[in-house]
């Protein structure tokens, strides 16, 4: 990975189908000079990288090249651990990964390029007593850049195909051998899209279009057992312009977004600004608003006590007309989009020659949102209120915090702090509450020190308030009412249990925290050739970090106790 761009909200216009947040990831372009390679082993897994030119980078760096780069890890820890940390359990930690990724790149003489790519991820997480979860995504693409002759331009290109889908199955704690529903996920498409950039002096503009399609094919039972199903194919057009105006000690970043969603036939507009003024050398601040929009939509069950499943599907349109706002006021619904309006506002300061603080509040109030009905009891054909018998439901809600990053960088010392804190509502037209990833207070310490003769040692610790969930009140013996009046509840008592669930998300898991501590030593063999031996201790204090609760037996499964591993990597 070259680099990871990371936009928590006010991000421009060039970014899109999104309301929260975007992450810009770019990957790095194989050796052009040389075949070259890294090995990596240690108990949890091994991996390996290999590079090189597939034409070489003459002597005067004068000529069209092309190169490659593979990777590829995988996971043995399910195998290792029942000899090495058989004293977490005997039948080892189920914990599997296997992926993969390639990539060739050929270059042109005046740094035009293109790229092809493929990855292939696949992981699985299997409790015999508990569940069985799996992850599997793969993808193939390519991109350009044409930097045409004697002009202050760039030109782009992309087209990206991608698949990843999402399993799970529970063992039914009632009835032994016995299933519970299974929930599934699949969403698989395209992203073509062309960019034209211009410099002109200190300013820059950019524009470009961009068309997505994908189809989504969602299976699911809500916390009363009702089925929702959705299989959506859905195409996305988008043109935006983004310009970057220096105008002295100030920078403008005006952008504009016309969004249209065919499935949904509603047009988006969507104006975004962003501001930095540099006040001094020393301290800078910036701002940014714009208004986002969404079709995609993250699903996941009220009826788990921790949430591993999220499934993905489109945005529908059967939404119901009207909505009832926290206000008690109901207004027409308008359209059938997800949007957004953000608000960004902070500094930056340099207290110190290698100490700097950023720090940067927020608010994102979202105008409307799309989620699965938990209120369902009836059928669509039944004639009832429609928030009863809706698959989705239309909510509102607001999120809004402040972060705080702390960096110390010098040649041999490196430390970041990152203090996050946070608040997450939603309206869903009967109750506010809490969505499953409202955490109040979030903590990142990071350190690293370089001693001499190749030394290193790194320190972690995260820290995370609990997040919400819903509780449970008791239990019960459901009865089938399928016969309607004529049901005898005297005999109709079957072998299924159900649950009285508290008010929504009205509970909070214990807090998370870990600390991970490693020593590396790093041996130079030649001048092409070295050696990493890395001695590291994971989960110091053995936290018991939750993983996973079943709701009726209440077993407890936790994340990784105390793990300690020495692992060796070989570069060449």
């Amino acid at each position: 990975m070259r680099s990871a761009d990371i936009y928590t909200g006010g991000f421009s216009a060039m970014y899109g189908g999104r309301i929260s947040s975007i992450m810009d990831i770019t990957t790095i372009d194989g050796n052009k000079k040389r075949h070259a390679g890294k090995i990596s082993v240690n108990p949890f897994g091994s991996k390996f990288k290999l590079e090189g030119p597939i034409k070489k980078l003459n002597e005067t760096n004068s000529n069209s090249t092309a190169s490659y780069i593979f990777s590829g890890k995988t996971s043995y820890l399910e195998q290792t651990s029942k000899k090495l940390y058989n004293y977490i359990d005997s039948n080892g930690l189920p914990f599997n990964f296997t992926d993969l990724y390639g990539k060739v790149s050929i270059n042109g003489v005046t740094g035009s390029k293109v790229n092809f790519f493929g990855f292939s991820y696949n992981d699985r997480v299997r409790y015999k007593s508990v569940s069985d979860l799996n992850w599997n995504s793969w993808g193939v693409g390519s991109n350009f850049v044409v930097v045409p002759a004697s002009s202050p331009a760039l030109i782009m290109g992309k087209f990206n195909v991608s698949d990843y889908k999402i399993s799970l199955s529970e063992l039914d704690p009632i009835n032994e051998g016995d299933t519970l529903n299974p929930r599934e996920s699949r969403i698989n498409g395209f992203n073509l899209g062309f960019d034209f950039k211009y410099f002109l002096g200190e300013n820059e503009i950019k524009y470009g279009i961009e068309v997505n399609g994908f189809t989504t094919d969602f299976n699911f039972f809500n916390s009363v057992g009702r089925k929702i199903e959705q299989k959506n194919n859905t195409t996305e057009l988008a043109g935006y312009i983004d310009s970057k105006i220096i105008k002295g000690l100030l920078v403008i970043n005006p952008s504009f977004r016309a969004q249209y969603y065919a499935s949904l036939r509603n047009f988006s507009p969507e104006p975004r600004i962003g501001l930095k003024y540099n006040i001094s050398e020393k301290f800078r601040i910036k701002a940014a608003s714009g208004v986002y929009s969404q079709n995609l939509i993250s699903a996941n069950s009220d009826r788990d006590v921790v949430n591993l499943f999220y499934g993905f599907l489109a945005g529908p349109d059967n939404l119901q007309d009207s909505i009832k706002l926290d206000n008690g006021k109901t207004v027409a619904r308008k359209h059938s989009l997800q949007k957004a309006t953000h608000a960004i506002f902070g500094f930056e300061v340099d207290l110190a020659k290698y100490l700097t603080l950023n720090v940067e509040g927020y608010y994102k109030w979202f105008n409307q949102l799309s989620n699965i009905n938990r209120n369902k009891l009836y059928e669509e054909t039944d004639d009832v209120e429609e928030v009863l018998k809706k698959d989705f439901i239309i909510e509102t809600g607001d999120a809004y915090g402040t972060d705080f990053v702390l960096k110390y960088d010098n040649d041999k010392t490196y430390l970041w702090v990152v203090y996050s804190i946070g608040k997450v509502t939603r309206w869903d037209g009967i109750r506010t509450y809490s969505p499953l990833f409202d955490r109040r207070h979030n903590i990142n310490l990071v350190g690293t020190q370089n001693f001499g003769e190749g030394w290193e040692v790194n320190a972690r610790w995260n820290f995370g308030s609990g997040l919400p969930f819903t509780q449970t009140q008791g239990y019960y013996h459901t009865i089938d009412y399928s016969q309607g009046i004529n049901t005898n509840i005297t005999t109709a008592n079957d072998d299924q249990l159900g649950i009285i669930y508290a008010d929504l998300n009205q509970g909070r898991l214990s807090s998370y925290h870990r600390l991970d501590l490693a020593i590396k030593k790093h041996i130079e063999l030649s001048e092409k050739s070295t050696i990493d031996i890395t001695m590291s201790v994971t989960n110091v204090y053995s936290r018991k970090n939750i993983f996973y609760v079943d709701r009726i037996t209440t077993e407890r499964v936790y994340q990784l106790p105390l793990l300690p591993s020495l692992g060796v990597s070989w570069k060449f």
